[in-house]
């Protein structure tokens, strides 16, 4: 299969094209061949994140996201080696839908899963796959701005400590919501 065939997009741009073809050069490994024969993906989203290193949130069809799960770890792996300026994370491109307004003449209601509220949470969700939030906690500043304070579970803690700063502003892009990653049990 050629590195086209693994993009959903019209046009991919020159970065699509590179984690295309590094789709295709891991699928020639026996072990990831079945699993990765069948991803694909839609964009990839390039976000500057602090201490030069840059994160690339690979935006893929909601129905593949489970699949994309099975293999995650190991595909993450595999491309921050291909990529080593870069964290890499599996977002699972959601739509949300407006409110319906009352002069609308809509019969159908939105679906839950397709509020704000519920898509920024499974963002997050996604944004951390391999451990489990945990708790979160709401913390009003004295301006009126919110800062959600999320707890990650500390089993997992090796997959993602070195990622949480570019968890927070990578999430502060793609939802405009200041969020603060924390590990319990951990000291700095």
């Amino acid at each position: 299969m050629s590195a086209v065939n693994k993009i959903l997009s019209e046009k991919p741009t020159e970065l699509e094209l590179k984690v295309a073809q590094a789709f295709v050069d891991l699928e020639s490994q026996a072990d990831l061949k079945a699993d990765l024969r069948a991803l694909q993906f839609k964009s990839i989203k390039e976000i500057e994140v602090s201490g030069g290193k840059k994160a690339l949130a690979v935006l893929v069809p909601p129905p593949s996201l489970g699949a994309y799960r099975k293999v995650q770890t190991r595909l993450t792996r595999e491309l921050e080696k291909k990529f080593p300026d870069s964290h890499v994370v599996f977002l699972a491109e959601r739509r949300i839908l407006p409110k319906p307004s009352r002069k609308a003449r809509q019969q159908q209601k939105r679906p839950r899963s397709r509020t704000l509220t519920a898509v920024h949470d499974k963002i997050l969700e996604d944004l951390v796959f391999p451990t489990e939030i945990i708790g979160k906690r709401v913390r009003y500043l004295v301006g009126g701005n919110k800062i959600q304070k999320v707890l990650l579970d500390s089993k997992d803690s090796t997959a993602v400590d070195y990622k949480l700063e570019s968890f927070q502003q990578l999430y502060a892009k793609l939802t405009g919501k200041q969020v603060v990653f924390e590990i319990p049990g951990e000291v700095y």
